[in-house]
């Protein structure tokens, strides 16, 4: 039966390869003693694309579609093997089938805590995860840099790599951007955004291709979250007086109604007394603030201004005496004026308050 195959195969020679996998990366087409017979059909599917390799060199790659292998479509293979007027017998030659197709939902995360320096809560330490996608853009790049002769190669074989280069650029991003802590969570796009474009190339290195990069979440270590959940807490309750008034009436309540011994009853009593004193002192505190904000506050007083008049020094004079010596052209918008605070003499009309006098006098009547 083996016979039979192996001269079977040298009759027909059809090199496909059907993928049945969702992580195979690059498959080696199996031959026996790598012999290919010329015009052999050649199946590439959508999603894939054949490497010929010849003696360790990279020789030629096709793209999706069914070809008859001859010199005229393998012209690389051809000057490599010295076949200036054609061939027709089998020859040898590795192919290697590269999956095209993008490979999803490969994660990655902060192996160790990531410490920055926040605005708001001093030095942190954050962690974060998300998702990334990868495509084989350049085939024979990917194989020379990554695959080399292995006959099946996975994800497996190059995600630590990748999640290392990841992890690398998402913390140094992250404290480049000196985003607050607490509004991280308003940039995940912008930060996934960014990191794409930043290490895109490095991808490209070795024949792949970015075509989505995730950021799932970014979080604080627990203990500093239930802080921040506390503070939110506190946030929400508001007015603490009233809230512990609130609270003391219900356990006075509760209190009540409890069918207790002596021992408890004695001990509720206490508990009511501390939480009647409580609340006295609330209300008091409460009644002294009310009382405080009944008392009205001083009184203002009215800027009042120096003026040069006739080359002397006069005034003070308020707002009211000045629009009054402006009615009756004792001085004009270029009289100088000095107040309490000023470095120097100004004019009227370069006083915003005075200059606003000029603009409530009526013009003189018409004759």
């Amino acid at each position: 039966m083996g016979l039979m195959n192996w001269i079977k195969g040298q009759l027909i020679d059809i090199i496909e390869w059907l993928d049945e996998t969702q992580d195979t990366m690059v498959y080696r087409f199996e031959r026996y003693d790598n012999e290919i017979k010329y015009k052999a059909k050649l199946v590439v599917r959508e999603s894939q694309v054949a490497v010929f390799i010849n003696e360790g060199q990279l020789a030629d790659v096709f793209t999706p579609g069914t070809y008859t292998l001859e010199t005229k479509n393998l012209p690389i293979l051809a000057d490599l093997k010295g076949w200036y007027y054609g061939f027709e017998s089998p020859f040898k030659a590795e192919v290697y089938f590269v999956n095209t197709k993008q490979f999803t939902d490969l994660k990655w995360g902060t192996k160790n805590p990531i410490m920055l320096r926040d605005k708001e809560f001093g030095p942190v330490r954050l962690r974060s995860f998300g998702t990334y996608v990868i495509k084989v853009d350049d085939a024979g790049k990917f194989i020379k840099e990554i695959a080399g002769t292995n006959g099946i190669f996975t994800t497996d074989g190059i995600i630590d790599q990748l999640r290392d280069i990841v992890v690398s650029r998402f913390a140094d991003t992250l404290g480049e951007s000196k985003i607050p802590v607490l509004d991280l969570a308003a940039n995940y796009d912008e930060l996934a955004h960014f990191i794409e474009k930043k290490i895109g190339p490095e991808f490209e290195n070795y024949g792949l291709k970015l075509t989505k990069f995730l950021v799932e979440n970014i979080s604080l270590p627990q203990t500093v979250e239930e802080a921040l959940d506390k503070r939110s807490s506190m946030g929400i309750i508001g007015n603490l007086n009233q809230y512990t008034q609130y609270q003391t009436a219900n356990a006075m309540e509760e209190a009540a109604g409890n069918p207790g011994g002596m021992a408890a009853g004695g001990m509720g009593m206490g508990m009511g007394f501390a939480m009647a004193n409580q609340m006295g002192q609330s209300m008091n505190t409460q009644q002294a603030e009310q009382a405080g904000k009944t008392t009205p506050p001083p009184l203002p007083t009215e800027t009042k201004y120096y003026l040069a008049i006739a080359g002397q020094q006069a005034g003070p004079f308020d707002t009211n005496t000045i629009k009054q010596k402006i009615t009756g052209k004792e001085i004009n918008k270029e009289t100088l004026a000095w107040k309490e605070g000023m470095q120097n003499w100004t004019k009227i009309n370069e006083i915003f308050e005075l200059a606003s006098l000029f603009n409530s006098i009526p013009p003189p009547i018409p004759e």
